[in-house]
């Protein structure tokens, strides 16, 4: 079968994975579904949306060939199709980021607030873990860090910071992570932790971009 403008076929087609991407939700899902294949009922529970509504988008982002779904019993698991899916995220994120005002507004209003100094890179993460100068902890849920974390990270849920800072010396650095550049957990953490006391920082990004960048991950055991 012959195409009249192939050029325009393959805009079309491109068009499709640019649409599927533009929505609020499915963003969210996929960075979710970045840490570690999930099903619709535990993305539906983490979102707090109807089932329903989970499944519809999920159908959506499959369609364009961005998540794949397997069946595992009862339940069907979604995963990235690869991870050029988290790159295309990361490049939508960077140009709201350069590009619009509103995007500045609520880095200035919120995150700023909680967290303005500079963050640690997964290089620096590395040094200073080899050489044991700080204390590296995952403020994720306790699922989410079952699914796969940094090698030596502690999992500390963001509602259990107050209870376990009580116990940390002061002097020693604490590093926190969680789901990306801008997941709040992270940011509200190191605040917490700063009002105590605690010498904190944030990781650059979260475990999406440390296992994109195919750096060890860890399983809980």
């Amino acid at each position: 079968m012959s195409i009249r403008n192939p050029k325009q076929a393959l805009y079309e087609q491109f068009a499709i994975v640019a649409k599927a991407l533009g929505h609020p939700l499915r963003l969210e899902l996929i960075e979710h579904i970045a840490q570690g294949a999930r099903s619709v009922e535990a993305l539906a529970a983490k979102l707090s949306q109807p089932v329903a509504n989970i499944s519809q988008h999920l159908q959506a982002l499959r369609r364009a060939g961005i998540v794949s779904a397997e069946r595992g019993g009862k339940f069907v698991h979604y995963s990235l199709a690869d991870a050029s899916v988290l790159s295309a995220f990361a490049a939508v994120r960077g140009v709201a980021e350069r590009q619009l005002a509103e995007v500045d507004r609520i880095v200035r209003g919120y995150f700023d607030a909680r967290d303005d100094m500079r963050p640690v890179t997964r290089e620096e993460l590395q040094t200073l873990m080899r050489d044991g100068l700080v204390t590296l902890i995952d403020v994720r849920p306790a699922d989410e860090f079952a699914l796969g974390h940094v090698p030596g990270a502690i999992n500390v849920p963001l509602g259990e910071i107050k209870v376990w800072s009580a116990d940390i010396a002061v002097g020693r650095e604490i590093v926190a992570y969680c789901r990306g550049p801008w997941c709040v957990m992270s940011f509200e953490a190191v605040a917490a932790l700063r009002s105590v006391g605690l010498a904190a920082r944030r990781l650059e990004d979260g475990m999406p971009e440390w296992k994109a960048a195919g750096l060890p991950v860890e399983m809980a055991g």
